[in-house]
């Protein structure tokens, strides 16, 4: 996708974090925007300030985990805008602790947001992009799934992350191949941020209340929820540079983004180990004291 100006992106958990970076960079290049987040009153907040800038915006409250909520804003983008050309799905929370001790609300909560929200995503807005596709022999579109690094490594006491985050890079990649497959005038990346601040750290804000825990959190969950605090908030990539660096890949037809490539050594590692039948690798190899850290507070 080479073009931006004139069309319209749609940004799920617009609100904040890199969401938010998105609408503004998408603002930027003159885009009209459709916003997507499940807390009013930063949408409204962050709503306001792109009509201060001048940019056209339609904005919603949207659970992405319900499939209605998101076949509800594409009909709206479609009906406001006539079009939907660029679309990050990317509406995210985290968990983490032992993965024997999550509750069966914490897989709901986790799998609901960062992987159906995916897969609803992918399934609303693909259809509503190749109709745009039919109807303009010029048309361009390009699609964004937010991962992580998290969805090529398997640190410990984060498994429910994990396994939502391995699920959509496993999703990009198998869309990527069906579009080429069907030569549709489509773009499709995963992006994979390392610890970004962003907020994900509190995203337990706006768990809905049927999913909420009925336990105290476990000496692993209060252990993986400290040092993933400490290392989204003391993060050197700004949600800005990923911002930037994801635009520029969605003009160069890049799949893979990364925020931090000097975390592939990991990747690598992993990748050699299940091509030659070894042992997973320690994740923390490079960083002993984080695996300590962990190991004295249980």
């Amino acid at each position: 996708m080479k073009h931006f100006k004139g069309r319209v992106a749609v940004i799920t958990g617009a609100a904040s974090g890199l969401g938010r970076e998105f609408a503004d960079r998408a603002a930027e290049l003159g885009m009209k925007l459709v916003l997507a987040d499940v807390q009013a009153d930063a949408l409204e907040r962050a709503t306001d300030e792109l009509l201060e800038g001048g940019a056209e915006v339609l904005a919603m409250v949207c659970d992405v985990s319900k499939g209605a909520h998101v076949q509800e804003l594409a009909d709206a983008a479609i009906a406001r805008f006539h079009g939907i050309h660029l679309v990050f799905n990317n509406a995210g929370v985290g968990s983490g602790g032992l993965v024997w001790e999550n509750t069966e609300a914490d897989w709901q909560w986790v799998l609901g947001v960062n992987l159906w929200g995916v897969i609803h995503g992918v399934r609303v807005f693909m259809h509503a992009m190749l109709d745009c596709a039919k109807r303009d022999p010029d048309y361009e579109g390009h699609i964004v799934n937010t991962a992580s690094m998290a969805g090529l490594l398997n640190a410990p006491a984060m498994g429910v992350y994990n396994v939502s985050k391995h699920a959509v890079v496993s999703l990009s990649e198998t869309l990527y191949h069906d579009l080429q497959l069907v030569n549709a005038p489509i773009g499709a990346s995963v992006l994979c941020p390392y610890f970004v601040p962003t907020g994900i750290h509190q995203s337990h804000r706006n768990r809905p209340e049927e999913l909420k825990p009925e336990l105290r959190p476990t000496a692993s969950q209060l252990a993986s929820q400290a040092l993933t605090t400490k290392a989204v908030e003391s993060g050197k990539v700004s949600a800005l540079d990923v911002s930037r660096l994801t635009f520029e890949a969605i003009r160069e037809g890049q799949f893979y983004i990364y925020s931090h490539p000097q975390a592939l050594g990991g990747v690598q590692e992993r990748m050699d180990a299940i091509v030659s039948g070894a042992n997973p690798p320690d994740p923390y190899a490079a960083t002993p004291h984080v695996r300590q850290m962990l190991r004295s507070r249980l």
